[in-house]
């Protein structure tokens, strides 16, 4: 059995101010395991990997989004923070290609060292205005990889203009449970008082990753990369008509990565 799987998840957001919001969308997702998905794409007529399919996973998508290795581009922040995988497994959670298209609002990277203790966990954070930002959350001395195991509480400073009703302020505090039978994660958007501004959560179901498998998911829903761009601007039109206040994009950040711990328990 592959570490690699389908999730399928159910999204929902709801914004507290300045009006109040809310939404809840179905999709799926895959976890892709980098030292298992050339294979898995050899053995599955319908899914590739850096070339056109009906369902593929490109590296270019990602992390220095120029094609290069992402295993390395991981490896390299996580030896900034003295983190060593020791050949370990790295797994990224992502809406995939659809016939060639997709948009990832966030990407989830989780690195595993060889003993599968989770050791750090990347979040990449895409914005429709073309902007990535990552944020790298080292897991101290790691936690066994046992499904429903819940990391403590742990967020960072707001970086990437995401939402173009909210000022770039606040921070975000996120509760995950990584990928096993179930996965969830959710994510709490505060202002600089401590105010909840919005809430975002995906909670998951695992599915083998299977020729079969994916051919369901495309029949359910296959216009799942447009349903998600746009259901992101659809409710931005149901926001806007609410009376929301439009913030012009400011410049993207300066660093592609910032660093934070995952150890410290937020209130």
């Amino acid at each position: 059995m592959t570490t690699s799987a389908i999730y399928e998840s159910v999204v929902r957001h709801q914004r507290f101010q300045p009006m109040r919001h809310q939404l809840r969308y179905g999709v799926w997702s895959l976890l892709v395991d980098l030292d298992e998905i050339d294979g898995i794409a050899r053995r599955n007529p319908i899914l590739s990997r850096n070339r056109f399919n009906l369902v593929s996973f490109h590296d270019k998508d990602h992390g220095p989004r120029d094609g290069s290795s992402l295993r390395a581009w991981f490896e390299r922040h996580l030896a900034t923070a003295g983190v060593d995988l020791e050949g370990g497994s790295v797994q990224m959670l992502v809406f995939p290609r659809i016939l060639g298209y997709t948009f990832n609002p966030i990407t989830v990277w989780f690195g595993y060292d060889r003993t599968k203790r989770l050791r750090a966990v990347l979040y990449e954070v895409h914005n429709t205005f073309g902007d990535a930002h990552s944020h790298l959350a080292i897991v101290g001395n790691g936690v066994d990889g046992v499904a429903g195991v819940r990391l403590p509480k742990h967020g960072f400073d707001k970086t990437l203009h995401v939402s173009p009703f909210f000022d770039q302020i606040g921070r975000y505090r996120i509760t995950l449970v990584p990928p096993g039978d179930d996965y969830s994660i959710v994510i709490e958007y505060l202002d600089d008082e401590g105010a909840k501004l919005l809430t975002a959560s995906q909670d998951g179901r695992r599915v083998e990753l299977t020729t079969r498998s994916l051919l369901k998911q495309l029949f359910t829903s296959p216009l799942l990369t447009l349903k998600v761009v746009g259901g992101i601007h659809w409710e931005a039109i149901k926001l806007w008509r609410k009376g929301a206040k439009y913030r012009p994009v400011p410049p993207a950040p300066a660093e592609e990565l910032e660093i934070t711990s995952i150890n410290p328990v937020l209130a």
